[in-house]
């Protein structure tokens, strides 16, 4: 099976390889990607992975690496130099900035190339929809970031809930509830809910839970309005606040680097999260390998939560896509079709499975079994070995997937409990998702101000449930956004949406 496996793959590479005219010289292609593995080099010289990507595609890659943590304002900076990178990630398709700078034609406009399945069938195998989210005034500059849908919610730590006394599957929003007040008093230097400085989706999951709109939402006569307008969203807010009054968030939360997140609940210092589901058997792998006794599933991940009428309503974390690939006019007009052939392969099976797993016995390894080793289960020494070889050549390439294909990851590894629970809840939680009606809508006052706007409203919900401000300063914060742009904004918006209805 394994050699199968392998003869397969290096078919896949011959015919990526076939695809493209041959040169004399690769094509060197610079790239901006943010970069998430910080305790290991990236190496790129006799790099594999690198190599691999050289020899099916013609095209040499030359990354330049940002630090996630303040990846924002390096892109901010690099969207001013004179010399672009040719290809940027964006994690934010619908930021001012991207918006003004594909207005701006710092862009190439991707519309056509999507659009064209004879030479480009894996760019057109994206979803017309969410192409049309990241469109700028109909038109498409950048090739989206697949992510799975609906990805977000809650998990926290079942050991420590059956000690407090809590051992039942938590299913409505009464037993979260129970389930945190009881976790804010396991001991004093310990919180129920891990916060850090990013706040965003753990407030966005709370609210939505308790049936605040995405962002924004349609009211009952069918007109955009702003989330924190809608009832829902002060009922999230005062969940969190009491839990805050009650020693279940610690009260520096607000300052804590997500780089320290992890952190937090490999120290045993909180026990429960709302973020990227993903991370629950990521902990749970974590817990396996560095933590003595740890046999069992421990990280409990949360399924449909349901309100007191019965309803249910999931914040999604992401519209099925988080950011884009942009091309810049760095590209010469004469190399954007050995570009454009360049991410068709990106998103191609042979080309999903490079840019994620990297190349066999440099990067991953597979059993006898056929799947691929789990390399997080290997004695110390060799884990370390080849975790910290995967680190120095694939390193976060997987920034540069698109995966617009939908094709899977292969060879693929036998799932454990959590990772299957993960991938099953992905599936049970996208109905109930609660979409933003405005993603693929414009409005010039939030392109123009959205940057000193969205702080008003972030900023006062966390100065509410630090108990800084009670709730008359939080409805003057919003009245302040108001009147600062925020209902001219909420106009736009809905003269965009009545328009596309």
């Amino acid at each position: 099976m394994k050699k199968l496996v392998s003869v397969f793959l290096a078919l896949l590479l011959a015919l990526g390889m076939m695809s493209f005219a041959s040169a004399d010289e690769p094509l060197v292609v610079t790239v901006l990607l943010p970069e998430f593995t910080m305790d290991v080099d990236f190496v790129a010289e006799n790099n594999p992975v690198l190599d691999a990507i050289e020899a099916a595609t013609g095209v040499r890659l030359q990354i330049t690496w940002a630090p996630n943590e303040n990846y924002g304002d390096i892109l901010n900076t690099t969207m001013t130099d004179k010399e672009l990178p040719m290809l940027i990630a964006a994690t934010d398709a619908r930021s001012p900035l991207i918006m003004n700078s594909a207005r701006a034609s710092a862009f190439w406009d991707l519309t056509d190339y999507v659009n064209d399945a004879a030479n480009y069938p894996n760019l057109a195998l994206g979803d017309p929809q969410i192409y049309n989210n990241i469109s700028v005034d109909g038109r498409v500059y950048g090739i989206y970031r697949t992510r799975n849908y609906p990805r977000g919610g809650a998990y926290y730590r079942s050991d420590i809930a059956k000690e407090v006394g809590f051992d039942k599957e938590v299913k409505t929003i009464d037993d979260l509830t129970e389930l945190a007040e009881k976790l804010a008093g396991y001991s004093d230097d310990t919180y129920a809910l891990n916060m850090c400085s990013y706040t965003a989706g753990t407030i966005s999951f709370i609210t939505v839970a308790f049936g605040a709109p995405n962002n924004w939402g349609v009211d009952e006569n069918g007109d955009i309005y702003p989330a924190h307008l809608s009832p829902a969203y002060l009922e999230g807010l005062n969940w969190l606040r009491h839990l805050y009054e009650i020693g279940g968030i610690d009260p520096n939360f607000a300052q804590i680097s997500t780089n320290d997140w992890n952190d937090i609940e490999r120290t045993g210092k909180a026990f429960m999260r709302f973020d990227c589901l993903d991370n629950a058997y990521r902990q749970q792998e974590w817990f396996e390998n560095n933590v003595e006794g740890v046999t069992e599933t421990i990280f409990a991940q949360v399924g449909p939560l349901a309100k007191a009428d019965g309803s249910i309503t999931i914040w999604p974390q992401n519209p099925g896509f988080s950011g884009e690939i942009l091309v810049t006019k760095a590209v010469k007009e004469e190399d954007m079709e050995k570009v454009m052939k360049f991410l068709d392969w990106c998103n191609s099976d042979t080309g999903i499975s490079v840019l994620n797993l990297g190349v066999e016995n440099a990067t991953y390894w597979m059993g006898d079994d056929g799947f691929r080793i789990d390399i997080s289960k290997l004695p110390e020494e060799e884990y370390n070995e080849k975790s910290n070889a995967g680190k120095q050549y694939l390193h976060d390439l997987n920034q540069l997937n698109m995966g617009v294909s939908y094709h899977a990851v292969e060879p693929a590894m036998k799932l454990s409990e959590s990772r299957q629970r993960f991938a099953d809840l992905n599936v049970e939680l996208a109905p109930y998702a609660v979409l933003d009606p405005c993603y693929p809508l414009v409005s010039q006052t939030n392109i123009d101000y959205g940057a000193q706007l969205s702080p008003i409203i972030s900023d006062a919900a966390v100065q509410y449930i630090a108990g800084i401000i009670d709730e008359d300063g939080l409805k003057a914060a919003w009245a302040a956004w108001a009147e600062q742009g925020g209902d001219q904004m909420t106009a736009e918006y809905n003269e965009a949406y009545h328009a596309a209805q």
